[in-house]
């Protein structure tokens, strides 16, 4: 990992930390990525932190217009989306439904099952 590592360092792009990336998940432990990323985000400056960890984490982004329905494409979506874009999405949405609508969401999420 050494050498892919400075392989990496050496080309500089993006498919070469993609590279390494792929061949550290399946050749280092979790303890030792979990420290290789600790390292590097010690690093950086706080504002360049803040920006690797959000590329890094992914989120979905904006949802994107219906295609064929609406559920299927919100619960793709969703299945994608951060903790934090599922919550500002699913208030902004429940607060835009008329009273009548709410309260139709309201009961069915009441309706639900708890796992456990």
């Amino acid at each position: 990992m050494s050498r892919v590592l400075g392989y990496s360092l050496t080309l500089g792009t993006a498919d070469a930390w993609a590279d390494f990336a792929t061949l550290a998940a399946v050749r280092l432990s979790e303890r030792e990525l979990a420290g290789i990323a600790w390292a590097a985000m010690c690093a950086l400056p706080r504002r360049l932190s803040e920006e690797v960890a959000r590329l890094a984490l992914r989120g979905a982004g904006a949802p994107l217009p219906p295609f064929l329905g609406g559920m299927a494409d919100a619960r793709f979506w969703a299945s994608r989306a951060s903790p934090a874009e599922r919550k500002a999405y699913a208030l902004a949405a429940y607060e835009a439904m008329s009273p009548s609508d709410q309260a139709a969401l309201f009961r069915h999420i009441s309706e639900l099952k708890v796992p456990g």
